[in-house]
């Protein structure tokens, strides 16, 4: 559930900058996000620059995710968010339930360099219902100490190799991703990966490749578990949200390396609860905020990856070596299909459970 955060930076930059703009609208939004530094990356990215162009005043709230407080205000018909920062598996079913309104992508603005929106974002970005601003990536992971005078571990295959690679890993407690990632270290190519996943044997194929190291896995439900896991070499390598090690790295000093090859990318973007009294001002801070520049100055807050290619050549290139959607980093990138999942995320968690347990 939500929580409403008086002194919330936006809050504080809305009345700091109304009554200095010429104000374009007299109105406001109540905008919905994560909190902590993820918040504070959009306030500084999207918030401060639209309120300066706008006048418009934004409300911070904060929230936990998921679509629950979303339905209980669209059924009550009493919708006070005017946006929420949502993971694209719950834009795919809150679009589907009708809990959003729809995003005409003609809205959109070209790139900073004339490129079209369509061409411009990354694909499955632009959705019926949103659009996704960012690319969040689990990445294997490493850290660098346990190799020391070893044979380094460079590419996704090797979290399966035990003879060249031996030591504990850690990966995520859930089907998701390590799935694909156990189908493409089999040789499935990855356009391939969710057709086989629709069959008994290949899923039979993906549980049969998590066996040979499943002996050697300990499995994680919290994102700050790999790198205190990898920082207190309980294991060698482990599957990590890129965020966290970035931070671990630049603020702690870990000696952490990130393989990009077949990182698994999870988007986040900005969707509007159907019903919304101010759909035509969120709009505008949808066209707003999903442009080439914003996404590049969020960049300089978190190390998610704007989904707007021409975003990049915005980007110091320090900051982007570490971002999942650099174009050195994302060139066999996998993205999670989210529309697969929510057809098919009962049954395989129903699946992963049971082999978990044999």
């Amino acid at each position: 559930m939500s929580r409403k955060t008086s002194t919330s930076l936006a809050l504080l930059v809305s009345g700091m900058l109304l009554g200095t703009t010429g104000a374009a609208f007299a109105e406001q939004l109540t905008i919905v996000s994560w909190g902590g530094a993820f918040t504070k990356s959009q306030v500084e990215a999207y918030h401060k620059p639209f309120i300066e162009e706008t006048g418009v005043k934004l409300i911070s709230e904060d929230f936990s995710g998921g679509l629950a407080e979303i339905k209980a205000q669209v059924e009550a018909n009493k919708v006070r968010w005017d946006l929420v920062s949502l993971d694209k598996p719950d834009i795919v079913r809150g679009c589907a339930e009708g809990l959003l309104e729809t995003v005409d992508p003609a809205i959109l603005p070209a790139g900073s360099d004339g490129t079209p929106a369509d061409e411009d974002f990354i694909s499955g970005a632009i959705h019926e219902c949103a659009v996704n601003t960012i690319v969040v990536s689990t990445v294997l992971t490493i850290n660098e100490d346990a190799f020391s005078g070893k044979a380094t571990p460079s590419k996704l295959v090797d979290l399966f190799d035990l003879a060249n690679y031996p030591g504990r890993r850690a990966l995520q407690k859930m089907p998701q991703g390590n799935l694909e990632w156990a189908l493409i270290a089999d040789g499935v190519e990855p356009q391939n990966v969710y057709e086989t996943l629709e069959t008994s044997e290949g899923r039979a194929r993906a549980f049969a490749k998590l066996d040979t190291i499943k002996s050697d896995v300990i499995w994680w439900t919290t994102g700050a578990q790999p790198p205190q896991m990898l920082a207190d070499k309980e294991v060698v390598m482990a599957s990590a949200f890129n965020g966290r090690i970035h931070s671990a790295t630049t603020e702690e000093g870990q000696p952490f390396k990130i393989i990009w090859d077949y990182q698994l990318g999870y988007m986040n973007g900005w969707a509007i609860p159907k019903g919304s009294p101010n759909t035509k001002l969120a709009l505008e801070f949808i066209k707003f905020s999903s442009g080439t520049k914003p996404l590049a100055d969020q960049a300089k807050y978190v190390a998610y990856g704007p989904t707007r290619k021409s975003s990049s050549q915005l980007i110091d290139s320090e900051i982007l070596a570490s971002l999942p959607t650099a174009p050195a980093n994302f060139t066999n990138a996998f993205l999670i299909n989210d529309e697969w999942w929510s057809d098919y995320a009962d049954e395989l968690n129903e699946e992963f459970n049971t082999w978990l347990l044999k």
